[in-house]
């Protein structure tokens, strides 16, 4: 009875946004209201307690909302400046090949993006800038919504890690007893989970780019093949590597702000110059077959001209992400002195109602404050109009009270969730009594399942935020249960959290209205069933191997079964378009 009654509130939300198709604002809202009820019924927890959990999770609620708004005025901004036309001008004349545009536009751009801002929002640019490059709306929509993968983790400067499981695993006693055999502190052991999480990601997220361009000859090319977007394996390889190189050297030696957002831009200043000279090019060229042939469900009432460019240059266009960057990465290092300055002031919730929660925050550490200083001196560098800025402030302000909406529910709910074992009645939080359950269904077969159920929590509460929120302590206590490293459990928890993001329903419907595609959302969330499962498959497999060793286990198995297929695939690419094409 106590696995079921932990187990609802996850029903609850399954229910409410899978299957009753609700609004994540709706369904978050009665899933709050029975967690609660599970909380205080079940678990005697008081109505003190309850309400101090949930301050807790409006707090925290309050700062992802910073972040949020921080990162999409910039994008605003940027729209209203020109600047994103300048960008996106600029990627029309690097190949005319749709399988590379897919993959510096998508990967590379998309990834960058994903790092500055995250919650869905790079999708949303990088759908319409495919379409303004001539892509049917269907495959813009399927190739911008792949992105959302190895970068998610390290969303809108690592909130995922740095938000999201913090959250869930401090101040746990689990959590705290293990810290203390270690030796170690709560914020050493999250930077070691965001310098893992990186390594899985570069291990599996290296074969998204040649996913991508699969995906897209064999949905949207004339002869339907995998294997045609198989051939450009060597640029897609390399591509891959030119991220996800300087995406895990980041996440290990700075920490899990920048990975993405570093990884992006050094991935671009080094595919694009050789994209440009005809490096790893493929041989042939593939294009979409004329427009008035397209099937009537690939295309959108979207125009695929761009607009020309205003007078924004280049470098003028790129700064502001380039000074988001080193204002994120100068006060981040301690030996900088910024870092002492700026966290000095910090707001500290010590016990929340005498209840013994706790939660505290610098704000001026805050990413968003940064995204917010970088906008405004946008619209100073970019000679941006008071109207126009005005504007930028007035969309994002928009963009935030929808996204603060299902938040201000979300997050307090993980926090009722997650805190549930502080009450009267001696029991261990639902987290806990879940890990308890899945750790005797499981056992030693559980890294398998980790990267699943962080995927699972994605896609019901729309965020890899909310999921490591979620799942961080539960994953935490079923390592603790089998013995199993807890540090590459929660990892595995993060990646899979991020691989859901590519089917989680908020952001397909986002992704889907940018270009314009509503009502196509399950034939969206079908096709990238394909890619999510590799991810979630491979990883777990790796997890495996990670923590038993590689030799005759099913980690092992699962690893050499992918990457016999891949090269396979690859091998088979080869031989039947030599045959076809003669060359």
């Amino acid at each position: 009875m106590l696995v079921f009654l932990s187990i609802l509130p996850i029903l609850a939300i399954f229910f409410f946004l899978v299957i009753m198709r609700w609004s994540a604002k709706k369904g978050m809202f009665y899933s709050f209201i029975i967690t609660i009820l599970v909380a205080f019924f079940g678990w005697q927890m008081g109505a003190v307690e309850i309400t101090a959990a949930s301050i807790k999770g409006v707090m925290t609620a309050l700062e992802v909302g910073v972040i949020v708004f921080g990162a999409v005025l910039l994008l605003n901004v940027l729209k209203e400046s020109g600047a994103v036309d300048t960008i996106r001008a600029s990627f029309t004349s690097i190949s005319p090949d749709r399988r590379v545009q897919a993959i510096i536009v998508a990967w590379l751009f998309g990834t960058f993006l994903e790092g500055a801002a995250g919650w869905g929002a790079p999708a949303t640019v990088v759908g319409p800038l495919l379409i303004a490059l001539g892509f049917p709306a269907l495959a813009a929509v399927m190739i911008a919504l792949m992105l959302q993968s190895a970068p998610v983790s390290y969303g809108a400067v690592g909130t995922p890690i740095l938000v999201g499981v913090n959250t869930s695993l401090e101040n746990q006693p689990v959590v705290n007893s293990f810290l203390d055999g270690e030796s170690m502190e709560l914020s050493s052991f999250i930077f070691n989970v965001g310098g893992q999480v990186s390594i899985f990601h570069a291990m599996v997220g290296l074969f998204i780019p040649l996913f991508m361009s699969a995906m897209l000859t064999r949905f949207f090319g004339k002869n339907k093949s995998f294997l045609e977007g198989l051939k450009v394996w060597p640029f897609a390889i390399f591509a891959g590597l030119s991220f996800v190189i300087p995406f895990s050297l980041t996440a290990n030696f700075l920490g899990p702000e920048f990975p993405s957002l570093l990884g992006g831009l050094v991935g671009l200043a080094i595919v694009i110059p050789l994209a440009r000279k005809g490096f790893l090019m493929p041989k042939d060229t593939f294009d979409f077959e004329p427009r008035e042939s397209w099937d009537e469900s690939w295309i959108s009432d979207m125009k695929s001209e761009p607009r020309a460019p205003k007078d924004i240059s280049m470098f003028k266009a790129w700064l502001p992400y380039i000074l988001v960057a080193l204002l994120l990465v100068v006060t981040r290092i301690e030996g900088l002195g910024l870092n002492a300055l700026l966290s000095g002031w910090e707001v500290a919730f010590d016990d929340i109602l005498g209840t013994g929660i706790e939660h505290s925050l610098s704000p001026l550490m805050i990413p968003g404050v940064v995204f917010i200083v970088v906008a405004i001196l946008t619209g100073w560098i970019h000679k941006l109009d008071m109207g126009g800025l005005g504007d930028a402030f007035k969309v994002s302000g928009k963009t935030i009270l929808s996204a603060m909406a299902a938040l201000i529910v979300s997050v307090p709910l993980v926090q009722v969730f997650i805190n549930s074992g502080v009450n009267s009645s001696g029991l261990e939080s639902m987290p806990l009594v879940l890990a308890q359950a899945a750790a005797n269904l499981f056992g030693d077969s559980w890294p398998l399942i980790s990267p699943t159920i962080g995927a699972l929590g994605a896609f019901a509460a729309g965020s890899n935020t909310v999921s490591n929120m979620m799942f961080g302590l539960f994953q935490f206590g079923v390592a603790d249960e089998i013995s199993a490293n807890p540090l590459i459990i929660v990892s595995l928890q993060a990646v899979g959290g991020a691989a859901g993001n590519m089917i989680c329903v908020h952001n397909v419907v986002a992704a889907s209205a940018a270009v314009g595609m509503i009502g196509k959302e399950g034939t969206i969330i079908a096709k990238l069933l394909i890619p999510t499962a590799f991810y979630l498959v491979f990883a777990g497999g790796l997890g495996f191997v990670w923590i038993n060793g590689f030799g005759l286990n099913a980690g092992s198995i699962i690893v050499l079964i992918v990457l016999v297929v891949i090269v396979g695939f690859i091998l088979r690419s080869y031989k039947k378009i030599d045959v076809n094409t003669n060359e």
